[in-house]
């Protein structure tokens, strides 16, 4: 009876806990079933083309042009024609050889990709014979595309991410593109959107046959955002023109919003070499220019001394601490200013009396000589005190640091305060003449062409400045972010008299090359000693040529800043850039023809390819 019950009793239980595991293993636990799909489904990344760019005209300066990656998967080769395939892509036999081990050792069962960046016509090439050459396929892709030649370091370009890219986020993987430099890189996120997810199912000789179970767990790309500039397309266009064969940098600012309107950097590159198969052959070049530089923005990152336009700030802080009035007058003896050993030479005619306003037009060094000792003798024997308090006021203009614009690059500049001079020269032993310098932009005082541009917004502005920025808006939403006035530490009553100096250097002063009919312009023009160390010896180049104007110079619409290296003088080449850029802006066109053919021919690469001889250059204003 025993034995008629236990056998039953056995198989029915054994039934019950073979039916139990595998309810288990198939219903309930969903481990086996991922690990049959991972053998079964292919995962591939859907990436949503990166957003254009535009100006604030909306005219396009990036978007996108499509490219074809030839993918394989290595387990899934056959044996081919490797020399066919190698003429067909344009590579040689041993390139093509190395791709495919090094995506067999990457993973024999995931594409890799094989070539990348395939233009659009050998693609077509390639579809005609790809049955030929079972587990490669091609991937559709796109990479940037410049339809106009400009603004390559504000812009920034596009490569594929790195290790050290992949540990800061984790959203991207090996093979992927990333923004470097400019506007590419400091709006990322608006720009490369959200990638997406396709699954594939494959059968059991792993070839892809459809789409695995309809696409339902596929994940849509979620689409970047166009990013709408402050810059201006044509004035951008119009500044690299014009320093075509120079060196240097153009900064122009809309005053009343902060809004920059052209960032030119000199000498550039084409933004297209850095697209396509090519680019890292044209990337070493660009680098290894070391001459030129064209991958350093010199508009931020070049610091320069800013010279006589900033006799116009000293000027405002003198009037601001009462150490002189507007009719506080000095007389420029023998062409020269001269106190304890200190000498500055100056332009001045022997015996001319300057007050404040034609101090200004006239450039007078020793009239601001003297109103900077003036400052930084104030509190007496205190020299530490007028020093802080020159240094101050420099500050308050944005000077001596990052003004925060909307680009991953710069330079702070720097203005020296007591305690730089005390290190230098042990406390108490310096004076207001030994840093004389100070009074003409030179010296220690180091700034960059945006803090140039910058300041000269505040002045134009009588006494504050909006943050420079580059982002106008976002798709087509305009920004939520306000950007707050930024007051400087000079009270307004102050500016109307030194604003009007700066009109008089235009109108019969040192850069009436700058007049355009009609339109009432501000400015300032420099000549920057220009000195370098040569085997240890202290060695004087040719000076730099600058100019800042704003204009009109009431309700002003622009403030810009030239910077060009080894100009010679203000009036030479800055200053008719300047003017010639103001004139494009307000009026649309330029009418001076014979300037600006001048500007456009002009050339100074002779100049940059000079031996170095130590010769001294004649100062001019």
């Amino acid at each position: 009876m025993i034995r008629r019950i236990f056998l039953p009793a056995v198989t029915v239980l054994s039934a019950i806990v073979f039916i139990g595991k595998l309810i288990s293993l198939q219903i309930l636990n969903s481990s086996y079933k991922i690990l049959s799909d991972g053998n079964a489904v292919i995962e591939n990344s859907l990436f949503p083309e990166r957003g254009y760019i535009y100006d604030r005209n909306h005219k396009l300066l990036v978007s996108n042009q499509p490219v074809y990656d030839l993918m394989a998967i290595p387990e899934n080769i056959t044996s081919f024609d490797t020399l066919e395939l190698s003429k067909i892509l344009e590579v040689s036999e041993a390139e093509l050889n190395e791709k495919i081990n090094s995506a067999r050792t990457f993973s024999v069962k995931l594409p890799s990709i094989i070539v990348g960046k395939i233009s659009k016509e050998r693609n077509a090439m390639i579809q005609e014979k790809i049955w030929k050459y079972p587990g490669f396929f091609i991937l559709k892709s796109s990479v940037r595309n410049y339809p106009v030649s400009i603004a390559s370091n504000l812009l920034g370009y596009v490569s594929e991410v790195n290790r050290n890219d992949m540990k800061k986020d984790d959203y991207y993987s090996l093979g992927e593109s990333i923004g470097r430099q400019g506007i590419e890189e400091y709006y990322e996120s608006f720009l490369r959107g959200k990638k997406g997810k396709k699954f594939y199912q494959k059968d059991r000789f792993n070839r892809i046959i459809g789409s695995y179970e309809n696409g339902k767990y596929d994940v849509p790309v979620e689409g970047p955002q166009n990013l709408y500039l402050t810059i201006e397309r044509e004035l951008q266009q119009y500044g690299e023109e014009l320093f075509q064969n120079k060196r240097g940098g153009i900064v122009a600012i809309e005053p009343k919003t902060g809004e920059v309107l052209a960032l030119v950097s000199a000498p550039s590159y084409d933004p297209n070499i850095l697209v396509g198969r090519k680019r890292s052959k044209n990337f070493r070049k660009l680098v290894l220019d070391t001459i030129g530089k064209p991958l350093f923005d010199r508009g931020l990152q070049a610091q320069y001394a800013p010279g006589s336009p900033f006799k116009a700030l000293n000027a405002l802080i003198a009037l601001q601490e009462k150490v002189i009035d507007p009719d506080t007058e000095y007389l420029c003896q023998k062409g020269h200013f001269y106190s304890r050993g200190m000498f500055m030479e100056c332009h001045c005619k022997n015996g001319t009396s300057n007050n404040l306003h034609s101090g200004i037009y006239r450039s007078c060094n020793t009239y601001f000589a003297n109103v900077y000792r003036k400052i930084i003798d104030q509190a007496g024997e205190n020299i530490e005190d007028g020093m802080n308090i020159w240094n101050k006021h420099l500050k308050s203009f944005g000077l001596g640091n990052f003004l925060g614009y909307d680009l991953p690059i710069g330079k702070k500049g720097f203005i020296p305060d007591a305690d730089y001079y005390n290190y230098w020269y042990k406390k108490g032993g310096w004076k207001s003449a030994t840093v004389i310098s100070n009074s003409i932009g030179q010296g220690e005082i180091l700034t960059t062409p945006i803090q140039m541009a910058n300041f000269t917004s505040a002045i134009a502005n009588r006494g504050y400045f909006i943050q420079p920025h580059f982002l106008k808006s976002v798709g087509n939403n305009s920004l939520n972010k306000e950007y707050e006035r930024k007051y400087t530490s000079i009270d307004s009553i102050h500016f109307e008299t030194v604003i009007d100096g700066l009109h008089q250097v235009v109108e019969r002063g040192t850069a009436k090359v700058a007049k355009i009919k009609g339109i009432d312009i501000c400015g300032k023009t420099g000549t920057v000693e220009n000195f370098i160390k040569l085997n240890g010896v202290k060695t004087q180049l040719t000076d730099h040529s600058i100019f800042i104007a704003f204009a009109p110079k009431d309700n002003p619409k622009i403030a810009i800043a030239v910077y060009v290296e080894n100009g010679y003088w203000g009036a030479r080449w800055a200053a008719p850039i300047a003017s010639l850029m103001i004139e494009k802006y307000l009026n649309g066109d330029v009418k001076r023809k014979w300037l600006e053919n001048k500007m456009l021919n002009g050339s100074l690469i002779a100049e940059y390819e000079k031996p170095y001889s130590g010769e001294q250059f004649v100062i001019n204003e």
